[in-house]
């Protein structure tokens, strides 16, 4: 048996080190794929070569990176056609050494290429999913092969939010394979270790300390520069009004130089001191590194993972707005969204109680692939008040899925609503061109032509 880590984030990386080391993976060769999915990556490091991550590759046999191979292919538009996968496959098995050995392919991203293009090519491979975050409690964003599906016998992910279980794949009965926390905890010390010169001269403050980190949601379109600017503005009053003595902001890579003058502008208007971190470090270590009492974000990975490792108090700004701003409603990035912003009210702090709302959510973002969770969203919307209901499910949702709190249709709304399969507008559409078809069958047939 040889085992096949697909890979390209460092969190995904940490994820399969901690499982490994928790002794969940099994015995078997491993071999690293690290897949470098920068839109240009002769200008970026993949996870191999990145120094940080060096002592993390001690748990595979070999690394075999996938780009050289599939060049000029950029990872993420690698699609062969389906006829020429046998031949990749042995391609790749001569490549790697692969021989005929059984492979288990381990995958992040399952849905699109390289990870989907991967999983096709080793056609009688066992697969399994590596967590990336938040993202792995979302459903799967479009249905996959059938003949994939089948095979998909795991998910391995950091059990960074206690008593949930990530959708992804359950409709195929993927067995949940949670990584503790303390596991991935050390993955993450280990990849601290680094010799990191600005945090260890931030570390050397004693002052009441938290971390502030950008998102660049303007990226993705859910807000504007200037509404992101007041967005984190408004963690910088959170960060104050919560005790803090400094603020530490760990930006966004992307984000523009001129966000930190107002973030700096602002703190000192709080009488709080402002420092910047701009390394590589991941959030959850400089968090911990710092000794914060606090962590402010949009809707990071970060949050609920440092809450898990270390109980340090942690603050959503914004989730309001992009749970609202979300296009469309089944975008991936609402399930991270509604997590955090669900992690922050009293009323998700009964047990079982946000393993209803991800199931809910789940169904109402993928209703066709999720239909196992009408059941659990339907009782999950009748439950609960209609504030709640509609601030993860918008109103248009709940009738859209006829699920209860829905609002009585209009009478606009009645008219082009489904009946029968298809919409009465559609229905009108379609009978029309019917009779356009046969007034041009008669005409033909009368004038013989």
């Amino acid at each position: 048996m040889i085992q096949l880590f697909a890979l390209h984030s460092g969190y995904g990386l940490m994820t399969a080190v901690a499982a490994i080391d928790a002794g969940l993976m099994g015995d078997a060769e491993r071999i690293l794929v690290p897949m470098n999915t920068a839109k240009v990556p002769e200008t970026a490091i993949d996870l191999a070569g990145t120094p940080r991550y060096r002592t993390l590759l001690s748990r595979f046999d070999r690394v075999e990176p996938l780009n050289p191979l599939i060049d000029p292919w950029h990872p993420t538009s690698w699609r062969p056609h389906e006829q020429d996968l046998p031949m990749h496959e042995r391609l790749f098995r001569r490549a790697w050494g692969l021989g005929d050995d059984d492979i288990e392919l381990y995958v992040q991203s399952p849905q699109v290429a390289p990870a989907l293009t991967l999983m096709s090519l080793f056609r009688d491979a066992r697969l399994g999913v590596i967590g990336d975050g938040l993202m792995t409690y979302s459903p799967i964003r479009s249905r996959l092969p059938r003949q994939v599906t089948e095979r998909v016998a795991r998910v391995v992910h950091p059990d960074v939010v206690p008593g949930v279980e990530p959708l992804v794949f359950t409709e195929s009965g993927a067995a949940r394979m949670p990584v503790p926390v303390a596991s991935f905890g050390a993955a993450l010390q280990e990849v601290g270790s680094a010799p990191d010169r600005a945090l260890d001269v931030l570390a050397a403050d004693g002052r009441r300390t938290a971390l502030v980190l950008g998102q660049y949601l303007s990226a993705l379109r859910l807000v504007s520069a200037s509404e992101e600017t007041a967005m984190q503005v408004a963690m910088v009053d959170r960060a104050a009004s919560a005790g803090a003595e400094r603020i530490v902001f760990k930006p966004h890579p992307s984000a523009a130089p001129g966000l930190r003058d107002a973030l700096a502008s602002r703190a000192a208007g709080r009488r709080v001191a402002f420092a910047v971190y701009d390394g590589d470090q991941p959030a959850e270590y400089v968090a911990q590194r710092l000794e914060t009492t606090d962590v402010v974000a949009g809707f990071s990975t970060a949050l609920p993972t440092l809450r898990a490792l270390s109980g340090v108090r942690t603050h959503a700004v914004g989730t309001g707005t992009v749970l609202t701003r979300l296009a469309p409603y089944e975008n991936s990035n609402r399930m991270p969204a509604t997590i955090v912003d669900a992690l922050e009210r009293d009323s998700f702090t009964a047990p079982g109680a946000l393993q209803r709302l991800v199931d809910a959510v789940g169904y109402a973002m993928q209703p066709e692939i999720m239909a196992h969770l009408r059941p659990r969203a339907v009782a999950w919307a009748a439950s609960v008040p209609a504030s709640v209901r509609e601030r993860y499910v918008p109103a248009e949702r709940l009738r859209a899925l006829d699920l209860p709190g829905a609002p009585a249709a209009t009478t606009t709304q009645r008219m082009i609503e489904s009946a029968g399969g298809v919409g009465r507008v559609e229905e009108l559409r379609l009978t029309a061109a019917g009779a356009k078809r046969r007034a041009h069958r008669a005409w033909k047939a009368v004038t013989g032509r």
